[in-house]
């Protein structure tokens, strides 16, 4: 309720003050991954690829040693592409070198935010190191991306 709440009211937001047609559409966009983003990684929200289901009360467990490359590795990879997008066309000036540690910290917050939340809200979500690796993977894929689209469409360099 929380992160749908936040949404509505930074919708609200965005459709109040920017008056910007095309601009107002890219703000509604990031809001809507945003969103889809924080249901999925602090949420009971559980997706299978074919379906999805509220994971029952619990604290959740901690996997800080097997590493496992399979379809929910590449899932987490492909989830926070847009995300590493987004930190490099918002801060373009930041280092491709900077992005990499920046990736694999965001990965190890969203872990420790749902071991969390896990342990104070029940909403048993497993704080594992193959998440801490895919979201860092992803999120440098997605300044990858970045860098090639400002530099085939807008023509601008940066790294």
């Amino acid at each position: 309720m929380i992160i749908l709440s936040l949404s509505f009211l930074s919708g609200l937001y965005i459709l109040g003050n920017v008056d910007d047609t095309n601009h107002r559409k890219v703000l509604l966009v990031r809001l809507a991954y945003l969103t889809f983003l924080g249901a999925i990684l602090f949420s009971p929200l559980s997706f299978t690829g074919t379906a999805v289901y509220i994971m029952p009360a619990g604290i959740g467990r901690v996997n800080l040693r097997y590493i496992y490359i399979g379809l929910g590795f590449i899932e987490n990879i492909i989830l926070t592409i847009p995300l590493g997008f987004l930190i490099k066309r918002i801060f373009q000036n930041m280092s491709f070198i900077s992005i990499v540690p920046l990736g694999f910290m965001t990965g190890a917050v969203f872990e420790i935010v749902q071991y969390y939340l896990s342990h104070v809200f029940f909403i048993n979500r497993i704080s594992d190191i193959n998440d801490v690796l895919a979201n860092g993977i992803g999120i440098i894929v997605g300044a990858i991306v970045a860098v090639m689209y400002s530099h085939f469409f807008e023509r601008k360099q940066y790294v």
